[in-house]
């Protein structure tokens, strides 16, 4: 009688089922991948929209407008105060915006006028021949007044008749009719021959009053009174 047949399996099979095997962990994870798109489909189609809008803004808006960068006041800053550099900051300014008459030297130069924060510092703010460009015919004449109280209450363009008393006591008379104020410097006062301490004011006059002006603050004593 023979011996029973024993089946063995071979030690490297040629596993015909690996392939299948494979397929069909990449089919399980197909799926799994397809559920998760659909069940995010909804907050994924609305990524996609607005990536879609931002990229299609981008495209369609116009490109920014050239600036040109100039200096402007930092801060509020006094008339009669000396310009410092701490007192400017760059801004940008489109070009046909730039005020005409702006000034690129005004550190170190006096203010004719107050200067609000973000204001470009221009020639008609400043002490300087530009002063009296809102007042034709006249010319920027500074004059020392002995008194500097009475020149606290004055103003950048206010009007006044300047007045020149004879110390001598024999009498007053103007020199300058309504003329006005175009800048008040804040130097430091100054003592006058009289003992009072003097105050810098620069006034716009006719030219033809400058000398009689120049010969006034040397020899009278100089005051004013508001002009009507």
């Amino acid at each position: 009688m023979n011996p029973p047949t024993v089946l063995t399996m071979p030690e490297h099979p040629t596993s015909p089922w690996r392939p299948a095997s494979r397929r069909a962990r990449l089919a399980r994870r197909l799926r799994g991948v397809r559920r998760a798109v659909l069940t995010r489909r909804r907050p994924l189609a609305a990524l996609l929209t607005a990536v879609a809008v931002v990229a299609a803004l981008r495209t369609l808006s116009p490109a920014p407008d050239p600036t040109v960068p100039i200096l402007v006041a930092a801060h509020d800053l006094d008339s009669g105060s000396v310009v410092r550099a701490a007192d400017l900051v760059e801004a940008s300014y489109p070009p046909a915006t730039v005020p005409d008459g702006l000034t690129a030297d005004a550190v170190g130069r006096t203010l004719a006028a107050p200067v609000r924060r973000g204001e470009p510092l221009t020639d008609v703010r400043l002490v300087g021949p530009a002063l009296t460009e809102a007042y034709a015919g006249l010319v920027a004449v500074p004059v020392r007044l002995p008194d500097a109280g009475s020149v606290d209450l004055l103003s950048v363009g206010d009007r006044i008749d300047l007045v020149a008393a004879d110390p001598g006591g024999s009498g007053a008379r103007v020199v300058a009719e309504a003329a006005p104020v175009l800048a008040l410097p804040r130097v430091e006062p100054a003592a006058t021959a009289s003992g009072l301490t003097g105050r810098l004011v620069v006034l716009g006059a006719a030219p033809g009053a400058v000398e009689v002006i120049a010969d006034a603050a040397v020899r009278d004593f100089l005051s004013f009174t508001f002009a009507r």
